[in-house]
């Protein structure tokens, strides 16, 4: 049993506004693993008060670029060494396997690695070359922070998606409040404890487990200068009216409902092995999922056979088993909204290959779902077009590329895709012809030097590298 009783505001832990604390369940069997605190409006008035001083009057963003880098290079040393720690909360909190939990640890350090780097190489201050030499006037580019920053981010990989907004941000001398979900209190709480440990100056960085209308308060507070969010497209859609009527900087990174091109020449067999993967990661609650395999319909019972035999190889149970590939669904309304799409599906004529509605026998007691197949399936079925947030896969025939890459591009989003081909320039041509904002070839990771995020209702702004620094400053020009 772990207890967060108080709140991380400013970098420093204090007693929540209530008295209160949130039951953690396990997702597994429904016990309570925890209890923790949760932020009410009085508690984002406190922090984000705290971040506007530190903003306005604090060393941060008046700290040199190098020691910022420092203190977050130091940061990202404790969480390594506790990595261990964060995969085992993770997996207890979220439903999410060991072998997904663990696997993400030497990410997060790319994924950091790869924000200090672009730190680094940025020149914060730089003499523009005047368009007319004879010009009497001189400029200067100043990069600055943009100012107080509300971070907000989904359960589903809390880590990842916190990093993502807190290093680049923290490293352009922004200030942050971080809000987190219910779900995820312990393992933020212990995020929090590591941003303490770092050496943050006071008032630089909140932590805020906190409900949707907290949440919403929070967007909407008139000293927050920029809001990134990382969620659902709907959300994001309500987010991008509160900044836009306020004029406050956006960034978006929403869902996803992913296709992955198979080409008539591809090797199935290393082609499913890779959708084990880009498909089913995380319990197949991941908005950069492949969950639309679009297969050439010369080789399409073969592929329908194929990815049948590889989700029934799969276990399904206790997250905590190094055996387990898919552990159970977050909470009980999730796993009853992938249920609930599994019975749209075969309501809709799709063909049931393997899986379905029911709870995997003897998981009765957890938010389990059994993973399911669907072939025959129109991109225009609702199975295909919305994003399900579990493990559903659907199969959908195409008679050449050109049909391939239309049925690819027939979705509102545009955040992530793969190719498979024996041919990888042909592959490649493929890929650039899929609007999304990340396309991978025969399986490759995805990159944290490049940017990350989507296209159309995917999300605006971008993730990772020198790109995602960009999302945090703002630029002056000086003339002389």
């Amino acid at each position: 049993m772990i207890t967060y009783d108080q709140l991380f505001v400013g970098g420093s832990w204090v007693a929540p506004s209530s008295a209160e604390l949130l039951d953690i369940q396990s997702p597994h069997d429904r016990t309570v693993i925890g209890r923790a605190a949760q932020a009410q409006p009085a508690d984002v008035d406190r922090a984000v008060a705290a971040a506007r001083a530190a903003f306005d009057a604090g060393p941060w963003p008046r700290t040199a670029p190098a020691d910022r880098i420092a203190v977050l290079r130091r940061y990202n040393a404790l969480r390594e060494a506790h990595a261990e720690k964060i995969a085992e909360l993770i997996s207890a909190e979220n439903g999410s396997a060991r072998w997904f939990t663990l696997a993400g640890q030497p990410g997060l350090s790319r994924q950091a690695n790869a924000y200090f780097k672009a730190a680094e190489e940025l020149d914060w201050e730089e003499a523009l070359a005047p368009g007319d030499p004879a010009s009497p006037v001189r400029s200067l580019l100043r990069r600055e922070a943009v100012g107080v920053v509300a971070a907000v981010i989904p359960w589903n990989s809390p880590f990842s998606a916190a990093n993502a907004k807190i290093i680049p941000a923290l490293l352009a001398g922004n200030t942050v409040v971080l809000k987190v979900s219910p779900e995820n209190s312990l393992s933020m709480g212990f995020l929090a404890e590591l941003l303490q440990q770092a050496g943050l100056p006071e008032g630089v960085i909140s932590v805020l487990p906190a409900d949707r209308e907290t949440s919403e308060y929070l967007v909407s507070h008139r000293d927050v200068d920029k809001i990134a969010f990382t969620g659902s497209t709907r959300a994001g859609r309500r987010i991008a009216s509160i900044g836009g009527e306020q004029l406050k900087r956006v960034s978006l990174e929403l869902g996803g409902k992913s296709a992955a091109v198979i080409l008539p020449d591809a090797d199935l067999d290393k082609a499913v092995q890779g959708l084990k993967f880009a498909s089913l990661l995380n319990n197949g609650e991941s908005c950069i999922a492949h969950t639309r395999i679009l297969a050439p319909r010369g080789r399409y019972e073969e592929v329908v056979a194929a990815l049948k035999d590889l989700v029934e190889s799969l276990k399904v149970g206790d997250p905590g088993d190094p055996e387990t590939f898919i552990g159970p669904m977050v909470r009980r309304d999730q796993q009853q909204r992938v249920r609930d799409y599994i019975e749209l599906g075969i309501r809709e004529g799709a063909r049931l290959v393997t899986g379905g509605p029911q709870v995997p026998a003897g998981l009765e007691g957890g938010n389990y779902v059994t993973p399911t197949v669907f072939a025959d399936v129109d991109n225009t079925m609702r199975i295909a077009q919305e994003e399900i947030f579990g493990p559903v896969l659907v199969v959908i025939a195409y008679d050449d590329e050109d049909e391939a890459v239309r049925i690819a591009n027939d979705s509102e989003y545009g955040l992530s895709g793969g190719v498979w081909s024996a041919d990888e320039a042909h592959a490649l041509d493929v890929a650039r012809r899929i609007r999304t904002g990340t396309v991978t070839v025969n399986g490759a990771s995805i990159g944290f030097d490049g940017p990350f995020g989507g296209f159309k209702a995917s999300g605006i702004g971008r993730e990772y590298g020198a790109v995602g620094l960009a999302q945090y400053i703002e630029y002056k020009t000086v003339t002389v």
